[in-house]
């Protein structure tokens, strides 16, 4: 059902802490125009824990005008089932084409618990929904044996696989096959993903770097290796800016210089300063220094 490359898109803010609507647009057209399949809005990068209810389904709107015919999917992450589940209910009756759902957090659930929250939430809405595992962030595993439980909903269509460990994308499928359209959502674990059968990528540095995140998957795709190789080398400084407390500093830096936004964050985050903005400048600057011509795809 889905597949490729999902951008999961920062928020952009006004220096007066609203959303910048213009900005987000042009953001968010640059990454259709190069050919990513889908976005994701309110995710851990998009500061959803910092967002009211109202600009979350405004972001979701904006992003679905820009995507024209594109799938468009809201993060559902709450403390509570009961809030997860009107958030997922609000983000259907706004036009989302599917959910991105989270246990709940920060508690940290036991198996049962994990289960029944992912089953209400996806049944609340009727919309299709991506599964969030991310344990190393969160501190919950959805494991294969809970995977099992929601294989028999019709409405889990897809998992993104964030837990580090590149065997799971085997295991998965090994169990598994197609039943879930299974992302990748670690970015300096991408490449080795979908080398072993991932088959989307939500994706981070994808906001700065659009062309290239879509060159390596469709060069993996295509089986050119070696090619999406030579481009995930130059990319993995970067991509490891992702892997951090601060990636959603590190990620505004990045589309500071290579598309020419802003790093404005909503409080308590701070736009990066001092000796780590110097670091990570050196990162970003490196990498444009250096930056590949891309293939034909």
């Amino acid at each position: 059902m889905w597949k490729g490359v999902f951008p999961a898109v920062t928020t952009k803010f006004t220096e007066d802490d609203k959303l910048d609507v213009a900005e987000l647009e042009r953001c968010f057209a640059l990454q259709i125009d190069a050919g990513c399949d889908g976005l994701i809005v309110c995710g851990s990068l998009g500061e959803a824990m910092a967002l009211e209810p109202d600009e979350k389904l405004a972001l979701l709107t904006i992003a679905k005008e820009c995507a024209g015919d594109k799938p468009v999917l809201m993060t559902v992450c709450e403390s509570s089932t009961r809030r997860a589940a009107a958030a997922a209910e609000a983000a259907a009756r706004a036009g989302a084409n599917g959910l991105m759902v989270l246990p709940g957090v920060p508690y940290k659930s036991a198996p049962n618990e994990t289960v029944a929250h992912l089953k209400t939430v996806t049944r609340s809405a009727g919309l299709p929904v991506m599964i969030y595992n991310n344990p190393v962030a969160y501190g919950v595993d959805v494991t294969l044996e809970m995977f099992e439980e929601l294989a028999a909903e019709p409405l889990v269509v897809a998992m993104k696989e964030s837990t580090d460990d590149i065997r799971r994308v085997t295991d998965v499928i090994n169990r598994f096959g197609d039943r879930f359209d299974l992302f990748t959502g670690v970015d300096n674990l991408a490449l080795e993903s979908l080398m072993m059968g991932a088959t989307g990528w939500v994706a981070g540095l994808v906001v700065a770097f659009p062309k290239e995140t879509v060159a390596i998957y469709k060069l993996a795709e295509a089986g050119r290796y070696g090619e999406a190789l030579e481009i995930y080398r130059w990319f993995r400084p970067l991509l490891d800016l992702d892997v951090s407390t601060n990636l959603v500093q590190n990620i505004k830096r990045a589309e500071v210089h290579a598309i020419g936004s802003n790093d404005r964050c909503r409080a308590p985050r701070m736009a990066l300063s001092g000796a780590e903005l110097e670091r990570v400048d050196r990162v970003i600057k490196s990498a444009l220094a250096k930056r590949p011509e891309l293939p034909t795809l």
